[in-house]
Formats: C-alpha cells, structure tokens, sequence
C-alpha cells in the first residue's frame, strides 16, 4: 500500500517531502525504463523528456521499498522538481537519525575525534548523483533511469546490497528539468527531418543556458539555489554531476582535474576525489569499458563558480565527469580519424586503455556514465566510515587552521556607498552555509573602531576556505605549455574577487581576535521560510533573487540592509545612482504615475535621478521596501527620462540571457528585440535605446544559416538591419554595445574609434575572466554613481581608442603606468596603458556607447551594474553632457602588431 512521508520541521523549512512506497516485490515486477516510455534507455534517435522520466520515476519508486521520491521546488518555468532517494529500506525508516549524523559531522565544532568516529560508524554515506545540468549532453538524463533500474533489479547481488547497506543515494533525473524537457522535445520534433541535427533555438535553462553550472556561489538562478538548499539539508560526502564530451578520441574525462585548482581546497577533500576518479577508472575498465582518461590540459577547477565543484570548499568531495558523445545518432570513428599522437593506441600512464575506435552510440555513453556512477557508489559503501570521517576531520583542521593563521576574520562595515550591496554578497555566502556574526557595540581592532552592526565573517569555521575563496584576491598561477611558450589560459575565469566585483569594502583581519571583539560578537539569526508556504512571494524586496531568495537559510535572512531614510526638504525624491536599487525606484515610481528625470553632477555634489509626483507616503514606502538612502529636493533643472529601451535576443546567447535577468530584477523596461523588430521602416519610431549583451558579428547580422534549421529561426537582422541600426543612431538614438559588441559596432558604424588590443601573440598580450581597475569620468551621465577609480570585469575584452574626427566622451581609461590588474591573470599591461575601457561616440544625431568590458558578467559584478542602467537611459536630453576637460588623451599611435593565430578556446 502506498503511503506519504512528510518531512516538517527542520531548520530550514526545505521542503515536504512525497515518497511513493510499496511492499517489497520481486525483482520481476520492477517496471523496465522501455515499458514505460515505448522505447530503450539510450536507444538511438530517442530521448526521454522530463514528463517522461518522472512517470518512470514513479511507477518505479511505487513498485520497490528500496526507493522514494521528493519534492524540492519549482523551476525557472514553473515545473514541480524532484528527486528519489535509494537505499535499504532500514535507511528510509531512519533518515531523520542518518541526516542528523551527517550535520554533526559537517559542522564539527564542539565534536571530539572519538565522538566523530562513533558517528561515522553509526551512519552512512550520503552520495548524490544526477543526470545533468547542460541538457544539450543528452546523455546524462537517460541514464538515471537505467541506473535506478539495476540498482533495484540486483539489490539482493553482493555488490549491490553492500551499496544500499551503507549508502543513502540521492538520485536527481536531472538537476536541470526544464532543459530535459526543451531539448528532448526539440530533437524528438526534428528526428527523421532535415533539421535533426539543429541545435535548439532558446537556452535550455532560462537566462542563462550553459552557464547554469557557473553560479554556483552567486545562486542567482532559482535552480542553483534549490540545489544549494538541498545539499545544506543532507550534506552529503560526494556529489556527482554528470557531463559530455570527452576529449577526442577519450570516451570518458575523470578526476583528478587538470591544473590548476582552486587554491584554498581542503587538501583531504582533493585527496577524495583523486581517489573516487580512480575507482570509476577501475570500475570501467574491470567491465571492458576502455577509454577512460585524467587530468590533461582542458578541464581545470580553478573557478569555484562550479556547482559540480565549489562544494569541495564546504568538505564535500564534489566533482565532475565527461563522456564521450552528446547526440542521440550514433557515428563510427576509426584510429585515422584520431589525431596522430592517439593512432598508435599505446597505453599511458592515465590512459592505460585506449579506445581502438569504432561506433559509438548515446547508449554507450549512458552505459559508462551508468559504471562509473556504480564505481562511485561501490566506493562509498567501501569507505563509508572513512567518507563520515574525513568530512569532520576536513571541517576540524579549517578550523584550527583559522584560529593560528591569518585571516582571522572579515569585517564588512553596514556604512556603504550602497547599502544593499554587502547584503547581496554576505547573503550569499550564508545561504551557502558561510557563519556570520554582527558586532553588539563598537569595537577596535587593527587600529581602526567598527561600529555597531558591522558584519564579520570569524575564520575558526568549518567553511572557512570558501569565504576566502570568495573573498581574497585571486593570483592565477603562470602555467605555460613549454619554457618561454604561450601562457596555458585558464578554462573559465581566472579572477572573482566578490568585494571587487561588488564594490563592497571588507576589512581582513591579519591580527587575531581578542577576547573583547569576541566577546561583542553575536551570530546573525533571522526567520527561516520554508520554500512551499513563498511559492510566487518576493519574501526580500530588497535583493536582487525574487521568489523566497535567500530567506530559506536563518542566517542569510537575518542580513538585511540599514533602514531606507529619506532627509531634506522638498515636493520631489531625489535617488543616488550610486544605489543600485534607485533603478528600482525609478520604476515602481512610474508604476505610481510619476514622473522620472535626471541632474547632472555639479561640483557640490553628485548626479541624481529625480521622482516628481508622489505623496510623502509613496515615497516612504518605495524607500522603505527597497532600504534606500534618499532625500527631498526640487525637480529643477532636471531633464526628463523617458528611455524607450530594446535589448536584441539571439536565439540562445547566454551573455543576452544574464544581461535580461540583470535589467528584469532591477526592474528596467525593456523590449527582447528579434530580428522582426528589424523589418520596422524606421527604428526611432519605437526605440530610444538598443542594447546589444556580448554578441559576434555573426550571430546578430547573420544568424544560423538557412538550412541548418528551422526556417523560421534561421537568419539574423541582415545588412539592412545593420543599415537600419546606422539611421537609428544618426536620428538620435542610442546604442549601447558590450564587450564583443564593441568591434562589429566600430566596424559596421565606421566609428573613429579602434580596438588596440587585437594581433598580439599570446606570449606579449592575454588576459582572460579578470578584474582590472580603471579610472572613471563619474560626471558623464552614464557614470552617475560609479567611483572614480573603479573595478571592471575584463573577459578577452576590446583595448579601445580614438581616432580622428572622434566626437564624444571617454568614459573610463586603463592607468597609464603599472598594472590594472586586480585579480586574475594579465600579461602585457603596457598593451592597455593609457587606453580607454569605455567610450561614448557621437554618430550623426546619436550616441555610441561601447562597454569594453562585461558590466554585468553572470549577474556578478554589482559595482558595475549601474553602468548599465544609467546606459539604459542615455537617451533625450540625458545625453547632453560635457566630457571631463583633461581627463583623455589618445596615446600616441603604434604599428599594428604582426598577425598571430589565436588559440581557440576549450
């Protein structure tokens, strides 16, 4: 007889829980993957969606006593999320006792050695397991279901039985649903169709695509925060994300990584997953799977924005996979398709079985991510007690180690240029478990006095080293490919630092505490919300997540911004745009049928957005709600802001995606411009604004080529959009470019303005994922708000300059002498002296504006985000400003470099 087990009462309020459960029955009743959905887990030319799976999911749980199903949340559109647990049927009856071993364990502090031991005997491994997170890596999906089947099937086999023992397995169909969903459906709707290899025409996770496992520390994506939520929940040993594709001709990438890795991971965790990447080498190669390979030069972990490794600065021995593969067509290799130094198959010393070639199908790739996640399991159950073990003794030596070494602490002081803004990072950090304390009355220390209410992260905790992760300057190491040779660029990024990005003052503490700063210390504790009871409530109006945020964790819901105030005199609401908020203000204002304009800056003071025709009580409810620092004032010598603003969508850019996540949170308007919008005969007639995130030449004036899909998404705006982009500006319009942006807009607009920083060899020139520091003409209306010297995130970004005949304003410049660089990885910073970051050029009637740089790069760098918003209303009589006297002169012009090749990117 089915039942349901509710879940109440924990400290989080994560979820209630619906496992569907049946008395045991012979292995002969379990439903197969094929009776369920009409075909073969992996069969060739088919993929189960996430409907599918899940009714697979079901029929099985209720057919087996091993297994139960939970709900977690909701997704990006709406779907119900769940996952199943699988373990010996003793082990579900148990789980509260078992997950309350595996907390204790987790946050050691207090435990001693021989308590821990007894613990780790007592309980069980907690291992999670999913099916995937980039959708388009079909084979991750389809192999849960298979893998759930066989664990079920074989439960009473040795092996197997030994698993469920000692194991509580956390199986995720997927940790990306709504991707499942898009991408198998798009394939199932093309299959036997011209169009079947066309790639899907949208980001499988809205916003943000195949970026959805880089905001792992950020948690702006509904998704990673269900996922955070969860794991701090159970907080399992291993977690396990399945990816694809290996590197050719490898039929499966495995730990240990590539270098480098991030520099604060707890060296036993490293040790852990060494160890676990070796097991699934044995596991396949034991059953005759060959092809396995490690480390290499591709996949480093370096960046803890990976959800798949971030978790290893919290203890978790936390890591990923790739298989071979990536489509549901099988293809045939032969060794002379391999590249020359793989044709001779001989062994090496972490490719100890070269794959000899020959067809490979999706259910290869879901049978050898189906042994290596039986490889992971077979471990756990071996090492169970080591696995409990080591997670305490991993959390008990950060502690000590903070209590003898600096850092000793971070103090984030409340009294900020934006007062929200050490709210969203310390958020944060304490929804990823991070403790942080409010000092009671002021104190001293370093010599300097902290006020009451400053925030401070004390080192002495178990995730010490991800606070630091986030916190400290990040030093990418010079790794070369030989003596003297090209730079080994990094995978992802290179440099994060959240008080950079964030503009955030934090004060390290390179003494130790005293007793009396310890004393004024009082952990942060705010009401914890449970998820279900916020369903479609923005529970926080002052951060920037929505939905039930941030607030499902009792710490981070305690950190809230200072009271909004309102000081002065007058009929009208002046808001700083140095404020990111007051972009929020701006709109509910309009909402309330006011009226929005703009001052510029004098020498007295700052420029100011002004709202004009609200009650004393409006007001105070907008300042209020949004923890504003505002005064009273008079509209005069304002001018008025009356942006009309498009943001033109590709069919899947994820730098499109984060940039509209970023203006929909802050509450921009803003049109998705396609290409359609483009056939318009006159494109001031509905625009004042056009903005362009990161794009090529190719995807927005070309598209995808005809042919390759659907007709009705092939093709870009075409050189009459390109033309028609040119009258808008020359009629008075403006556009806005970002990054990659900036060189098809010099080019396609003949601008007089150039990107120096093309043609170097990478030996001379490179910086990838970095921070730099620039200087800022903060009188120019774009720069409202933004400090003079500030920090800016530099991805292979335009090294810009001006030519003759350049009209316009330099917004931002590179020092003249020295190094920009903040954190990350530079070479070559004399490429970049004296050079401008940021330009505003006049064209005909209109404006320019080139960002050479990423203003709001995976939604991370909240410093700079103003820079956007104030672009987005550079518009009318806004853009009547007078460039800073002095503050740009071109550098002397220098010979185009000879060309190079560049290295493509992994």
């Amino acid at each position: 007889m089915n039942r349901v087990l509710a879940r109440m009462g924990h400290a989080h309020g994560i979820f209630l829980a619906l496992a569907v459960c049946a008395p045991a029955q012979e292995s002969g009743t379990l439903p197969t993957p094929e009776s369920v959905l009409g075909f073969k887990a992996g069969a060739d030319y088919h993929l189960a969606n996430y409907d599918q799976t899940m009714q697979y999911f079901e029929r099985l749980a209720a057919a087996s006593e091993y297994m139960q199903i939970e709900e977690v949340g909701r997704t990006s559109q709406g779907r119900r999320w769940y996952y199943s647990i699988i373990s010996a049927p003793e082990n579900l009856a148990k789980l509260d006792d078992l997950r309350r071993i595996s907390l204790r364990l987790a946050h050691p502090k207090g435990l001693t050695d021989e308590q821990a031991r007894s613990l780790a005997q007592e309980g069980k491994a907690f291992v999670h397991i999913d099916g995937g997170l980039h959708s388009t890596e079909v084979a991750g999906s389809q192999h849960t279901m298979l893998l759930a089947y066989d664990l079920l099937r074989r439960a009473q086999e040795p092996k197997f039985k030994r698993i469920l023992d000692n194991v509580v397995f956390f199986l995720w169909p997927t940790i990306n649903p709504d991707g499942q969903q898009m991408v198998a459906d798009w394939y199932m709707s093309n299959v036997g169709t011209p169009f079947e290899n066309a790639g899907l025409p949208a980001l499988y996770q809205e916003y943000v695509g195949h970026d959805n496992n880089r905001d792992a520390y950020m948690a702006n994506m509904v998704e990673s925060r269900v996922v955070a939520r969860t794991w701090r929940y159970w907080e399992p040993q291993i977690i396990y994300v399945q990816h694809q594709t290996a590197p050719f001709p490898t039929r499966i990438w495995l730990p240990p990584f590539a270098e480098p890795i991030a520099s604060q991971a707890p060296p036993l965790i490293s040790r852990t997953v060494n160890m676990i990447g070796m097991a699934m080498a044995y596991e396949l190669d034991s059953e005759g799977k060959t092809g396995a390979t490690h480390m290499g030069t591709g996949y480093d972990a370096w960046y803890p924005g990976y959800i798949d490794y971030m978790p290893v600065l919290q203890h978790a021995a936390a890591f990923w996979t790739e298989t071979a593969g990536g489509s549901a067509a099988p293809r045939e290799y032969k060794v002379e398709d391999f590249p020359a130094r793989f044709r001779d198959l001989r062994p090496l010393t972490l490719y100890s079985s070269p794959w000899k070639g020959g067809w490979w199908r999706l259910r290869d790739a879901v049978e050898y991510m189906e042994t290596a996640s039986i490889g992971v399991l077979d471990f756990a159950a071996r090492y169970k007690e080591e696995l409990l073990y080591n997670r305490y003794q991993s959390g008990r030596d950060t502690i000590a180690k903070y209590t003898s070494e600096p850092p000793y602490a971070y103090f984030i002081p409340r009294d900020q240029k934006d007062p929200v803004a050490p709210v969203e990072m310390l958020r944060r950090l304490a929804f990823n478990g991070v403790l942080v304390h409010q000092l009671t009355r002021a104190v001293t220390h370093q010599g300097r006095e902290f006020a009451p209410g400053t925030w401070v992260i004390a080192m002495d905790q178990e995730f010490a080293e991800l606070a630091r992760q986030l916190l400290d300057v990040q030093t990418y190491p010079d790794l070369r490919t030989s003596p003297g040779g090209p730079p080994d660029q990094p995978y992802d990024v290179a440099g994060w630092t959240l008080p950079l990005q964030m503009n955030v003052e934090v004060v390290t503490a390179e003494q130790p505490i005293s007793d009396e700063v310890r004393g004024a210390l009082q952990l942060v504790q705010g009401r914890a919300v449970n998820w279900q009871d916020a369903i479609g409530t923005d529970v926080s109006s002052f951060d920037s997540p929505g939905d039930v945020g941030f607030d499902t964790d009792p710490v981070a819901s305690g950190i809230v911004p200072s009271q909004g105030q309102i000081t002065g005199d007058g009929d009208a609401l002046l808001v700083d745009p140095g404020q990111n908020n007051s972009f929020r203000a701006l709109a509910r204002a309009r909402a309330l049928g006011a009226e929005v304009s703009f001052v510029a800056a004098t020498v007295a003071r700052g420029p100011r957005y002004v709202i004009d025709g609200l009650t004393p009580e409006q007001q105070q409810t907008i300042v209020s709600q949004l923890h504003l620092q505002a005064e009273r004032g008079s509209a005069a010598g304002s001018v008025p802001v009356t942006s009309r603003i498009g943001l033109f969508r590709p069919w899947s850019s994820m730098d499109e995606g984060w940039t509209r996540w970023t203006l929909e949170r802050f509450e921009i308007p803003f049109v998705s411009m396609r290409k359609e919008h483009f056939q318009v005969a006159d494109l001031r007639d509905d625009f004042d604004v056009i903005m362009f995130a990161s794009e090529s030449q190719r995807s927005v004036v070309n598209g995808t080529a005809a042919g390759r899909t659907r007709p009705e998404y092939a093709g870009g705006i075409g050189e009459e959009g390109l033309e028609k982009l040119d009258a808008f500006v020359r009629a008075g319009g403006t556009i806005v470019a970002l990054n990659g942006s900036c060189g098809f807009m010099i080019d396609a607009l003949e601008l007089p303005v150039k990107n120096a920083g093309v043609g170097f060899p990478r030996t001379e020139y490179f910086s990838a994922g970095s921070i730099l520091q620039v200087s800022v003409d903060n009188r120019h209306p774009v720069m409202a708000g933004v400090p003079e010297k500030a920090s800016i995130f530099f991805d292979r970004s335009p090294v810009l300059t001006t030519l003759d005949g350049f009209k316009g304003s330099v917004l931002a410049q590179y020092q003249k002498e020295g190094s920009p660089l903040q954190s990350g990885y530079l070479i070559g910073e004399q490429v970049m002296n004296g050079y401008a970051a940021a330009i505003d050029v006049e064209h005909g009637e209109g404006h320019v504006i080139l960002f050479g740089f990423r203003p709001q790069f995976r939604a991370q760098p909240f410093g700079t985000f103003k820079m956007l918003f104030n672009a987005a209303f550079y518009a009318g009589g806004v853009t009547v400003a007078e460039p800073l006297q002095g503050f740009w002169t071109a550098p002397p012009p220098r010979p185009d470099p000879a060309p190079t090749r560049r290295r493509r990117r992994r």
